[in-house]
């Protein structure tokens, strides 16, 4: 029996550096906010089963009037990203499923990459990141001094949804709670069970999937989104679009 993929949608953040006035998942983009677009992204990718939006608890009503009738299940999160999905974990009832960790700020990620990312898990890979070229030039600093300029050629961008082994992902929090080095500090779930002594495969990701952060970010996104979606318009006693050709 194919194990079940749970999807779990990080939407907890505040996400400050938007300058909105709610926070960064409930933003609206062309009517849909980016939680939704997010959802919508797993239901269509057809390989999710189950869909877990974690929020904080102030949000929850908003949560819900932003997804009416969505097939989601809510969540309430904790003070950081890292204790949002420890969050989420706890309520998944499994044994042995794939969990997908995805940022609601993704909001245009390709369906196609959600299920590339959950067959290499399915395929028997413990840990899946999607990872797409660098383009910049990046500098180790120390201070204001460049210490070191890694070779662009071996960096990667990491993208989500990150795909684990269920047992995998909540073996390394477990630990990585319990742990006495405080000098590690977990940067993302796939860096967490890295430091857990796990494996990690890349997988291509996709351009789309970049992460709304700042208002730079989001005129990105409407543009796209005002190029590829057409305007709907009712016409008494028709329905069309209006497209941009």
């Amino acid at each position: 029996m194919k194990r079940r993929v749970i999807a779990l949608i990080a939407a907890a953040g505040q996400g400050t550096r938007l300058g909105a006035a709610v926070p960064k998942a409930f933003v609206p983009l062309r009517g849909r906010s980016l939680v939704q677009r997010s959802v919508t992204a797993m239901e269509t990718s057809q390989i999710v089963d189950e869909i877990v939006v974690v929020v904080s608890p102030e949000m929850e009503g908003l949560a819900r009037a932003a997804l009416p009738g969505a097939p989601v299940r809510f969540v309430h999160g904790g003070a950081e990203r890292a204790d949002s999905i420890w969050q989420g974990l706890h309520t998944i009832a499994d044994d042995d499923a794939v969990v997908l960790i995805h940022d609601a700020a993704r909001a245009l990620t390709p369906p196609g990459m959600i299920a590339r990312v959950a067959r290499a898990v399915l395929d028997g890979n413990q840990a899946v990141v999607p990872v797409v070229p660098v383009a910049d030039t990046i500098k180790v600093v120390d201070g204001r001094r460049v210490a070191a300029t890694p070779d662009r050629a071996s960096l990667r961008a990491v993208q989500t949804p990150q795909g684990f082994d269920l047992k995998v992902l909540r073996a390394a929090n477990e630990a990585y709670r319990a742990q006495d080095d405080a000098g590690f500090s977990a940067t993302d779930d796939a860096s967490l069970v890295e430091w857990f002594g796990v494996d990690v495969l890349t997988v291509p990701g996709d351009p789309m999937a970049f992460k709304i952060t700042t208002p730079i970010d989001m005129r990105l996104a409407s543009s796209i989104t005002d190029e590829a979606e057409p305007t709907i318009f009712e016409v008494p006693g028709t329905v069309g679009t209006v497209g941009k050709d």
